[in-house]
């Protein structure tokens, strides 16, 4: 790219030099030129501090005029570019990016810039070379910068939509605390189990865990639980950057409450002038999830789950006929754009959400950016997350903001939850006035369950190799069954690869290859990658004769995985894939009846769990774990703490008031308080 250098001219000539004319309009204009230049080459602040001291007296006035219009005109058109000078991204190589106010994607620049640096006009810079054109699976900053939280997670009785119940939540509420970091920054925090009768634990959903799988939080595969009066501190780098969110994997805890929202600032695809924070939607149960599961379990719901009793929009609402609880309430500017970040943290419900008279752009799809694209409304599966901007373009008002349970893949008794967009001038305590359905999805599209793929373009683009036929080996079957017990109990079963996943939280699989184990009980349904730094195919299928027709959401620890393809009928190799950037996310929907085909690199070395996200399911075994790089995994680093939590388990568990009674992953039975 061509180098710009401004004349000598430009800041040199001062007031204090001999002119051909003293005549005030010459030097006007000479004084003129000079901050036109000026603008041209150098930013508007340091244009105005050496010009006021060099410009001569009788043009400081006009001069002073001059450049404020200048400055508008500067961050109306910031950091442009001229489209001819720019280059491909290419070798993951970070990026400093061109950006206007407008809503589309920023285009790289060929070198580097340490002093672009994030704005509200510059949304795609970040600093120090890095950019939104960096492949974060590449490179990331380290800040060398520590940030702490501390969780308590307790008892407590709360009435979160006008129907009191006990619920397990963190710091005395729900959701938990929102835990906030920036790219490159490390996270230390210490979670304590304040629970009465229960162990615990945090996994941190959809963060790579890069050489820190002993921090992932799965009970029974990288750690045993939290038993109660005993505290864990996880520590890791924040490489991605984004919108997630952090939950118990231990039993259905997330269901009842453990659950908490995560941001870590970074660059961001599109420009808007604040960010709303993150915006989680679940399904709510009235009853507790341990009091359901054992249900579900034995055949207690014919049908399937049951259905939900109610929806959450950050974290409350009001019950079904209106008369207790609270709708969630945002409010915007007129003229201003918002960074919105949509979370769906439920149990078994995928929703679609709209927001009356208003579009979303959007920018990422869970942690990866997207080029961005305008929707009404939009798909948010289960453990999805999609950041949009919502422009306040409308007049000042109330609007409802919707959220649908998709009927091809959720149950709810609230077939339309509702929370309120409030424009600062409107009445801030009254209902929207319009009640009609603007940019709702209509038709088959409220039934329809797949992912938006096609729209999902990453942002880095990185291409997955195609010279590869995908063998039957990888082929996993999802699968049901319905089995009895050792007590002649009937159970119902979810299965992936013709077995219904069980761990042993005592004993957790990270144990075993301390242990240089070389083999492994076969229902811990493990899978040893071969190689390192190698392509890893597979093709998760929906058999249509041994599963009911049920779309899944299915989530990948460790890694961000690319999205080859998904339809529905048996996958056979014949099908079209798409290798040429496609979509990359830590959760895709499993089309019911159908397949979904992803490929990922094993560069992480660890137990990473893949698992169906419905808590259901996966509590009734639908679930499986790679075992990638097992012999590097002991040099992570994994010290005394491990064994001393699992020692500090295992004394509890001896007095337990209940024991493990399923898979291990989600739910078990005969609960206590």
């Amino acid at each position: 790219m061509k180098e710009y250098a401004a004349p000598e001219w430009i800041l040199c000539h001062g007031k204090g030099e001999s002119h051909d004319s003293n005549n005030p309009l010459i030097l006007f204009i000479l004084d003129v030129s000079r901050v036109l230049f000026a603008s041209s080459f150098y930013t508007p602040s340091l244009v105005v501090s050496q010009l006021v001291q060099e410009v001569h007296p009788q043009s400081f006035a006009m001069l002073l005029v001059l450049s404020f219009v200048l400055l508008l005109l500067h961050q109306a058109t910031a950091a442009y570019i001229p489209s001819a000078e720019l280059a491909q991204i290419d070798n993951g190589l970070a990026r400093r990016q061109a950006s206007s106010t407008s809503s589309t994607a920023p285009t790289p620049t060929q070198k580097a810039d340490s002093q672009c640096t994030h704005g509200p006009f510059t949304r795609a810079c970040w600093g120090n070379g890095y950019s939104i054109a960096t492949n974060y699976d590449a490179v990331w900053p380290n800040t060398d910068k520590v940030v702490e939280y501390f969780l308590d997670i307790q008892n407590a009785t709360m009435s979160l939509d006008g129907f009191s119940r006990q619920l397990y939540v963190i710091n005395g509420q729900f959701p938990g605390p929102t835990i906030t970091a920036n790219w490159g920054d490390t996270l230390r925090i210490h979670v304590k189990n304040s629970l009465t009768t229960n162990g615990t634990g945090i996994h941190w959903h959809g963060l790579r865990q890069w050489k820190t799988n002993h921090m992932d939080g799965t009970g029974g595969v990288t750690e045993c639980p939290i038993a109660p009066g005993q505290s864990r501190t996880y520590e890791f780098l924040c490489t991605q950057f984004g919108t997630t969110w952090y939950h118990s994997h231990f039993s259905s805890q997330y269901t009842d409450g453990v659950v908490g929202t995560m941001i870590i600032n970074g660059p961001a695809t599109s420009n808007y002038d604040l960010d709303l924070g993150a915006f989680p939607i679940t399904d709510y149960y009235h009853r507790p999830a341990f009091e359901l599961g054992p249900l579900i379990q034995t055949g207690g719901f014919p049908r399937g789950p049951p259905a939900g009793d109610n929806i959450l929009i950050n974290g409350t609402n009001v019950n079904l006929n209106g008369t207790q609880g609270r709708y969630s309430r945002t409010t915007i500017t007129k003229g201003k754009k918002y960074r919105l970040r949509l979370i769906n943290t439920s149990t078994n419900d995928n929703f679609k959400v709209s927001l009356d008279g208003h579009n979303f752009t959007v920018i990422t799809a869970d942690f990866v950016p997207v080029k961005p694209f305008t929707t009404q409304w939009l798909f948010l599966g289960i453990g999805e997350r999609h950041d949009v901007i919502v422009e306040a373009n409308q007049p000042i008002d109330n609007y409802w903001f919707h959220v649908v349970p998709v009927t091809g893949c959720s149950s709810n008794l609230n077939k339309n939850a509702l929370a309120i967009f409030s424009y600062t001038g409107a009445n801030s305590t009254g209902l929207p006035s319009n009640a009609t359905r603007a940019n709702a999805p209509t038709g088959a599209a409220v039934s329809d369950c797949n992912d938006p793929n096609d729209k999902l373009i990453p942002y880095v683009k990185l291409d997955v190799p195609s010279n590869y036929t995908i063998p039957a080996s990888s082929r996993l079957d999802v699968g049901f069954a319905i089995v009895q017990n050792t007590a002649q109990q009937t159970l119902f079963q979810w299965n992936l690869n013709f077995t219904a996943m069980s761990v042993e939280w005592d004993r957790p699989t990270l144990e075993y290859v301390f242990n240089k184990n070389t083999t492994y009980p076969p229902e811990m349904n493990l899978i040893t990658l071969p190689g390192k730094n190698a392509w890893s195919y597979w093709v998760i299928q929906a058999v249509p004769t041994i599963a009911p027709p049920i779309p899944h959401p299915i989530h990948l620890h460790g890694h961000d995985f690319y999205v080859l393809g998904a339809g529905t009928g048996i996958y056979n190799n014949s099908q079209t894939l798409n290798y040429k950037n496609p979509p990359r996310r830590d959760v895709a929907m499993l089309p019911a009846s159908g397949y979904l085909v992803i490929a990922f690199i094993t560069d992480n070395p660890g137990a990473w769990l893949m698992h169906c996200h419905i808590a259901w399911h996966v509590g009734l075994g639908f679930a499986a774990q790679f075992l990638e790089q097992a012999d590097q995994i002991p040099n992570l680093g994994i010290g005394q703490d491990f064994q001393q939590g699992c020692h500090a388990w295992d004394t509890y568990n001896q007095n337990a008031i209940f024991h493990q009674e399923d898979s291990g992953l989600r739910r078990r039975e005969f609960p206590g308080y």
